[in-house]
């Protein structure tokens, strides 16, 4: 009797290989309780989180490794380095196919798009995390986390820069920023709308990205820390100009106004933003308003003031492309061009 010898193929070895990457955060935090608000963060390790999801071994070959175990308010650049460095490790080879990085919501719009502007690589790089620890009713860390790894594994994920897959929403890193304190609903994409869905493993994408990302960034994971120091200065009503003035003195080479309106600030902060511009410090004008583009020379001169527009990035997005921008020494036009590119 004859027998096929797709019988005696091991099908494992065929899947797709997923390296996961954990830094901590809610997805691996534990309370006392399951049914309480507060818990600690990064209590659970990566190989537990995937021992607890058998249904992993279905879509892809997993393996785990511990980067840092911290909630995400105590992200740094130097893990952000770490954690760049290491994909861009794993993506050259041939054995992986894609990565999940799992990290707490507080900062992962920060992390994802540094990762977006210094990996170079066109494979899939997909973040994850929770809004509800793991011990929690209905956490919902175990599908981020399995929907995370199906993205990764999918061949059509490919070159589309550093994906989020949050709630069956699949968000590219330029745009989403996180909008709720608690609501597993809480990651939106609100300029340029999802990359796409996943539901239970299967994705559907709606589109490819609008700005230069991952392998074709002119940005490199190779770099010394400390980064030049940007600072965030958030503008209200009757606004001190010499908050301003105090981010220079210890030491800031770039401030990100968050900005009223269309990147706006009350007249006296025009005036200190402009001339810590012409004594050689940047200053780029983002937003408070959680939607919609800062225009250049709108009812700012910014041609005048040596100011840089930020266009679609908001304020935390804004210091990340400053920051690593200074590594260049660019000119005031370089700049500006950066802030239209990513």
């Amino acid at each position: 009797m004859e027998t096929s010898s797709l019988e005696y193929r091991d099908l494992k070895s065929e899947l797709p290989c997923v390296a996961v990457l954990a830094t901590g955060g809610t997805i691996a935090g534990s309370a006392e309780s399951s049914a309480q608000a507060g818990y600690r963060s990064g209590m659970v390790d990566v190989e537990a989180m995937i021992q607890s999801l058998p249904e992993l071994e279905k879509i892809a070959r997993v393996r785990g490794e511990q980067i840092a175990n911290v909630g995400s308010q105590d992200m740094s650049f130097e893990i952000m380095a770490r954690l760049s460095r290491r994909i861009n490790d794993l993506l050259s080879g041939d054995d992986i196919h894609g990565v999940v990085v799992t990290h707490g919501t507080d900062t992962l719009e920060e992390t994802a798009y540094f990762l977006n502007l210094t990996v170079k690589s066109p494979k899939t790089v997909v973040m994850t995390g929770a809004m509800r620890p793991a011990t929690a009713i209905s956490a919902d860390g175990p599908l981020n986390l399995f929907n995370a790894v199906a993205v990764a594994a999918d061949p059509q994920a490919r070159e589309k820069g550093v994906l989020v897959v949050m709630n069956d929403r699949i968000h590219g890193a330029h745009s989403l920023t996180k909008s709720n304190t608690t609501s597993v609903e809480t990651f939106i994409s609100p300029i340029n709308g999802l990359m796409g869905t996943v539901n239970y493993g299967k994705t559907t994408y709606f589109r490819a990205p609008s700005r230069r990302h991952t392998f074709l960034s002119e940005f490199s994971f190779e770099f010394d820390l400390p980064l030049p120091r940007v600072d965030i200065v958030y503008a209200c009503a009757d606004m001190p100009p010499d908050l301003i003035e105090c981010s220079v003195i210890k030491g800031a080479r770039g401030i990100v106004i968050a900005g009223d309106g269309n990147g706006n600030m009350n007249d006296v902060s025009v005036k200190m933003a402009a001339s810590m511009a012409e004594n050689g410090i940047w200053i780029v004008r983002s937003s408070r308003v959680p939607t919609g583009r800062v225009g250049r020379n709108v009812e700012v001169d910014d041609d005048a003031n040596q100011f840089i527009a930020s266009d679609e990035l908001n304020p935390a997005k804004s210091r990340i492309l400053l920051m690593l921008a200074l590594l260049k020494n660019p000119t005031h036009d370089q700049v500006q061009d950066l802030f239209y590119a990513y």
